[in-house]
Order: C-alpha cells, then structure tokens, then sequence
C-alpha cells in the first residue's frame, strides 16, 4: 500500500492529536498557527481517508492489575495461519497479532493479571488446530510502549 501524501498541515495535525487526542480543533489551530475551520476540515477528511482510525484512552494496564506482559511466538502446521491468528486475535488479554517472517509464523503481545492466566492462555494456543508450537518470552520491563510517536509523522 502507498502512503498517502500528506501535507504540512496535515501532519502538524497528527502530531498534535497524537500527543494528545483531546484537544480541541480551536486549541490545535491556535498551536499550528491556522484557523480553526482548517483544522476541522482537514481532521474530517483525515478520517474519511482512515488516516485517523479513531479516539482512545490510552491505559496503564498494570495499574489495571495487568502485571504479566508477554509476547509469544507461534508456529503454525498447513497453511493455516490467518484462521490460527484470528482466533488468537478474539481474546480480550491480545493486544496485538503480527504475522511475521523467521522461524515463528505468528506474534502476539498479550497481558495478563497472573502467571496462572498466561499459563492457561498458552494451553489454550496449544490445544487450537494447526499450532504446532509456542515459545513465549515472558516481560521484565518496559522501556518503551506507545501506539505511535509523534516523531513518526514525518
């Protein structure tokens, strides 16, 4: 897919509603320096492109009770990796789902409120068709973890 050409605007927008998505049309026009109709009109068209896919919280999952973060590996048999990673995809603890070159067909980014949920999660992926195997890297830290930074809107 070709990224869509964007202009300075536009990505000043971006920047700002990724720092912070609450912030109103008036007090993004007033930082970037254009007109407050500018900015609604070119946040519309940002979304009816899909470029702004939509608005959320973003959560401290361990202050939630979320400790265990995790990312596994998953090796799929027969050709059957898209129908193994939505069904992984359809739990609540999944953050994300990558399929991925390597060794590994499939990673996901999971959380969990204990070891003993992680636990029950990985026999579930090992007991579903087509799994064949999972190696999973339990988190001890996390230095950085964002949906987007603002420095990527280029």
């Amino acid at each position: 897919m070709r990224a869509l050409q964007l202009d300075d605007v536009d990505k000043a927008i971006l920047r700002e509603l990724v720092k912070d998505a609450r912030l109103s049309y008036r007090e993004i026009a007033k930082r970037i320096g254009v007109s407050t109709a500018t900015v609604a009109n070119k946040v519309r068209k940002l979304e009816r492109l899909g470029v702004i896919k939509g608005y959320t919280a973003l959560l401290d999952l361990e202050k939630l009770g979320y400790d265990v973060a995790a990312v596994i590996e998953v090796v799929v048999a027969k050709g059957k990796i898209p129908e193994v990673e939505e069904e992984i995809a359809k739990s609540c603890n999944v953050q994300a789902v990558y399929d991925v070159t390597g060794q590994s067909d499939a990673v996901v980014i999971a959380r969990f409120k204990s070891r003993a949920e992680l636990s029950k999660f990985i026999k579930r992926i090992l007991s579903m068709d087509y799994v064949e195997r999972t190696v999973t890297h339990v988190v001890l830290s996390i230095r950085k973890e964002e949906v987007a930074s603002p420095e990527l809107i280029e």
